[in-house]
């Protein structure tokens, strides 16, 4: 895979300075980079305008620890689809199935879905009357909560002799995945909502991307075919640090360590500003290949990552999910119909680009935990997929996902929405070893650039914390520590802020601190730490 850049195990020192210069080397060629807003927090590299969060489970905002473990959440999930295929109208294009290849939006008091349907051929698109599935085209529905979805008429396609249907209409005969971000900074109102959908480019034989700008989020101007030249199967789309990034596996499959084949692997492509897109892919989240490079390959048994990494971009974090792909292929059939599966995997990246897992390895969902009603005499298995579906609704983090019956025969094909929720951004905690009473972490240097900043804590047993501040070398300032150490406020909660008795954080404006969470056990609070937030309004 000649275009791969270098490994992706890096220092946070590195990545930064390589962020840097490929800004620097984008202008040069002539690209313009967007402009940053005035930062509030600058922590590993990102400049935060608001909200820093520092995510328990993230080991580079929090990399010193003592008598601390991870304690990862369980998700609760709704066991009702929140969208179904449209089963009764002869003119949807979603009759088969709703694959949330997707993304959901909050946007102007409303939800917003973009996803793509499957439907069987008609007589007219198949002759011979043979049932042949046809994925496409993307679907847009509404929701005024998130959970009741209608299907608005948009008149824009026309399927079995009517328009009355919510597909979308675009310049390609065969799309796919829809992933969508509303780009506020954007001062052209014509390109305020960016797309990358999946298509298959007139002048090539596997699928790729195309991209597209609308000022509704339902009328869309397509850009030009093919802006990757490599064939790319993607899963999301997002902004970081002022660079656009599509996450994605190689399709067809690039190649591993020696030149041999490779199976599916998590990938990205980068743009800095949705025209120009550097055609070299980096390495996003790889698991390893068989040390038998026979056993290498998508047709071969195995643990794979199915279409990448799905994130949520917090400013100066982004939490994300993969689909551990179970490959269960057999003889004559070299995808594993009925038998390949997939799990989720949590992981975090703090550039954009690298994604590590929390606990390696960790089921974070399985898929037997989010499945769709199918009648029990069906052969099949399910699989789990990621999209751009991650949103935080009040106190709420929800999870909008895909659920595809992987049958044994095409004739019970069938996928659906659905959607797992936790606390907002309690992802996972940490908490003290079961025989310690108290433990300590550190979290990594940041930079306050304004004054009116607080510090608050995601956490429960917060009578059992505390928060002393030091500077960058881990030298404790008096003001801060000790008897004069932070102590929340308030109950347990999402928001607990945290207040220092002696002291103002306006006085360390400018200045690189750290800050050293305390957890302590007492008969009224066994402490668990999901997520500090240093906010400056």
């Amino acid at each position: 895979m000649k275009h791969t850049l270098p490994t992706a195990h890096r220092t946070t020192l590195k990545s930064s300075l390589l962020g840097a210069a490929l800004l620097l080397l984008l202008a040069g060629l002539g690209f313009a980079a967007e402009k940053q807003p005035a930062s509030a927090v600058t922590i590993l590299g990102s400049r935060v305008e608001r909200r820093a969060t520092l995510l328990a489970i993230d080991d580079y905002s929090l990399p010193l620890k003592k008598d601390l473990c991870y304690y990862l959440s369980k998700l609760k999930v709704r066991p009702e689809p929140v969208l179904s295929p449209s089963r009764n109208n002869p003119h949807a294009t979603d009759t088969l199935a709703t694959h949330f290849y997707g993304t959901v939006l909050q946007d102007g008091g409303k939800f917003r879905m973009w996803y793509y349907g499957a439907r069987v051929f008609s007589k007219q698109e198949n002759p011979s009357g043979s049932f042949r599935i046809k994925e496409s085209p993307i679907c847009y529905a509404e929701s005024p909560d998130g959970i009741t979805w209608t299907k608005p008429n948009l008149g824009q396609v026309e399927y079995n002799g009517g328009r009355d249907n919510n597909a979308i209409a675009l310049p390609d005969a065969q799309t796919e995945g829809a992933f969508v971000i509303k780009d506020e900074r954007d001062p052209d109102a014509s390109r305020r909502y960016k797309m990358v959908y999946e298509n298959l480019p007139g002048h090539k034989r596997c699928m790729s991307v195309r991209t597209a700008t609308s000022a509704d989020g339902i009328h869309w101007t397509a850009g030009p075919d093919a802006p990757i030249s490599e064939g790319l199967e993607p899963c999301s789309f997002y902004q970081h640090n002022g660079l656009y990034y599509i996450n994605a596996q190689f399709a067809p499959f690039g190649v591993s360590e020696g030149g041999h084949k490779a199976g599916r692997q998590g990938f990205v492509w980068v743009s800095p500003d949705f025209t120009n897109w550097i055609q070299e892919a980096g390495e996003s989240f790889l698991l390893p290949e068989p040390a038998n490079s026979n056993d290498r390959g998508l047709d071969r048994a195995g643990e794979q990552v199915h279409l990448g990494v799905a994130p949520m971009g917090m400013g100066n974090v982004l939490v994300g999910l993969y689909a551990r792909w179970h490959a269960r292929p057999y003889a004559g059939d070299w995808f594993g119909r009925a038998t390949t599966s997939a799990d989720w995997g949590l992981v975090v990246s703090n550039d954009g680009q690298h994604f590590r897992e929390t606990v390696k390895g960790y089921v974070y969902l399985h898929r037997s935990e989010s499945k769709p009603v199918v009648s029990p005499d069906i052969r099949h298995e399910v699989v789990l997929c990621q999209g751009n579906g991650i949103i935080n609704v009040g106190n709420e983090t929800r999870i909008y996902h895909g659920r595809w019956v992987n049958s044994e025969k095409v004739e019970n094909y069938h996928a659906d929405i659905g959607l797992a929720t936790l606390p907002r951004d309690r992802w996972g905690a940490l908490g003290l070893y079961p025989r310690a009473t108290e433990g300590s972490v550190w979290t990594a240097p940041m930079t306050l650039d304004k004054t009116g900043c607080k510090v608050t804590l995601n956490a429960d047993g917060v009578r059992g914390m505390s928060v002393e501040i030091a500077d960058e070398r881990f030298g404790l300032l008096s003001e801060y520590s000790g008897d004069n150490a932070g102590v929340a406020t308030g109950k347990d909660g999402l928001d607990c802020a945290v207040k220092w008795p002696k002291a103002s954080l306006d006085a360390l404006v400018g200045k690189t601190v750290r800050l050293r969470i305390h957890l302590k056990k007492s008969k009224h609070a066994e402490p668990q730490f999901f997520a500090a937030y240093v906010t400056c309004e």
